[in-house]
């Protein structure tokens, strides 16, 4: 009996990261969230721009991530800013959190989707860029797109 794999539906993406920080590498990780906020990231009410990953005593924590509160639930709804657990095993945890100790490095959300009925956070180990860096990448984009429009040309 083969199992069908499910596609994976983004919810919010966090593009800021990419032009800020180099990718190092990148993790899956579940998060522990409560029912309406999975209603409201389902909704596409997330913001992952000013979140990272906080690791105390020997867990993970998606901290800065604001999760709107659900408009059809209680009143009484959880803080959109609060702190979330990540549920990564405890393997990732200790090849993650010494590598974050380093000076320039950090944990960051990249993105947040569905994967089957799950919200699933895709963090990534970063390094920060410093600004020549991130002049060089813009101007490595223009040329492609230069690039790209002159070949788009010839084709005509």
């Amino acid at each position: 009996m083969s199992e069908k794999k499910a596609a994976a539906r983004v919810l919010a993406a966090n593009r800021k990261a990419r032009h800020d920080y180099h990718v190092l590498e990148r993790l899956e990780a579940g998060v522990a969230l409560t029912g309406t906020e999975v209603k409201s990231c389902r909704a596409g009410r997330v913001q992952l721009r000013e979140g990272w990953v906080d690791f105390r005593n020997g867990e993970a924590w998606l901290v800065g991530v604001h999760v709107s509160a659900y408009e059809h639930g209680p009143r009484d709804s959880p803080a959109p800013e609060r702190q979330r657990k990540l549920l990564l095993s405890r393997r990732e945890i200790d090849r993650l959190e010494p590598r974050t100790r380093a000076k320039g490095f950090t944990v960051v959300p990249l993105s947040i989707y569905l994967k089957g009925d799950r919200v699933k956070v895709e963090i990534a180990l970063v390094q920060g860029k410093q600004l020549h860096d991130k002049r060089e990448t813009e101007k490595r984009r223009e040329l492609d797109r230069e690039a790209r429009r002159a070949l788009s040309g010839e084709g005509e």
